[in-house]
């Protein structure tokens, strides 16, 4: 936990109370919310739509990853300022968005009904957009939505 906040240059307690946690431990695949560290976000908060957060899964690669959200590997190892292409699993990579969606990684509880609520959209949209064929939905998962 204090690695993380370290990293985006906030306290471990703004990161406890931004998502609600009872304590400092943390499980693989965990997605957190990164407080802005002037100002304390409300919950929920949705991504915005500059930056979003990506939790790495086995298989993934830089490039992998770069190339589901139309960028180069180059830039989003630049954007999160990694010493090599090396990726480990569990970690949170930063993914700016150039594309005019919001992306959005599901959490326990969410629903699609939920997120289209959360974001002004309709589950029928995001179902477009998406390719999806149900309403199934998995942690860590994630999906564009319309901006």
């Amino acid at each position: 936990m204090w690695k993380i906040a370290n990293q985006y240059g906030v306290t471990v307690d703004e990161l406890i109370s931004a998502n609600n946690l009872m304590s400092t431990t943390l499980q693989i695949g965990d997605v957190l919310i990164i407080p802005n560290s002037t100002e304390e976000p409300e919950s929920p908060t949705p991504p915005t739509s500059e930056v979003t957060e990506y939790v790495v899964k086995s298989g993934d690669s830089l490039y992998s990853i770069a190339k589901k959200f139309g960028i180069t590997a180059s830039e989003l190892q630049q954007y999160n300022n990694l010493p090599s292409t090396l990726l480990t699993i569990g970690q949170v990579l930063r993914i700016p968005n150039t594309s005019g969606y919001v992306t959005y990684s599901v959490k326990k509880g969410d629903s699609l009904y939920s997120i289209a609520q959360n974001y002004n959209t309709t589950v029928d949209a995001i179902k477009r957009l998406n390719g999806l064929t149900s309403n199934t939905l998995s942690i860590g998962q994630v999906i564009l939505i319309p901006a």
